[in-house]
């Protein structure tokens, strides 16, 4: 594969990454403005139906769970968790997508942190999720070293 292929993956892969950042900023704001009691009760319409139907829906029943078990302290420390996650990822990606060569080391060992914790994660949800996730993280950090060892080689040397 050329190397203006590989960079247009880059690219592309790097605003996927700040897309989801956005979405993890606006949801753990609306996470935070949003009271638990309208959590629950959202959630509750849209799964008391589903488990009239099917009380052994895998989703209606998780969700439903999840809900009842919902608190003040874990609202916010998804809020917490959402929008800190966010504005890093927005925060890496604008440096990436400007070559600032601070951004590639500190993306790296955020997307290993990320990974770690992911993979800590799968190994209590079994969720095939957080595998998809976790591969196209590791995706991105060959990408992020691979630009990164490009930028490097074509930097001036003082």
């Amino acid at each position: 594969m050329n190397e203006h292929r590989i960079h247009k993956i880059f690219q592309i892969s790097v605003l996927l990454k700040g897309v989801h950042g956005i979405v993890e900023c606006v949801s753990g704001l609306a996470l935070a403005l949003i009271s638990v009691g309208t959590i629950v009760k959202l959630i509750g319409s849209f799964t008391l139906g589903e488990l009239a139907e099917d009380p052994s829906d895998f989703v209606a029943t998780h969700l439903f769970n999840f809900a009842q078990n919902f608190s003040g302290g874990t609202k916010h420390f998804y809020a917490l968790y959402l929008l800190s996650h966010g504005v890093v990822k927005l925060l890496l990606v604008m440096g990436l997508l400007r070559r600032q060569l601070w951004s590639y080391p500190v993306s790296l060992a955020v997307l290993g942190i990320f990974i770690v914790y992911q993979l800590y994660r799968f190994t209590y949800t079994h969720g095939l999720g957080m595998i998809i996730l976790t591969v196209f993280d590791l995706i991105v950090a060959v990408l992020i070293w691979h630009e990164y060892q490009l930028l490097r080689r074509h930097l001036p040397v003082d």
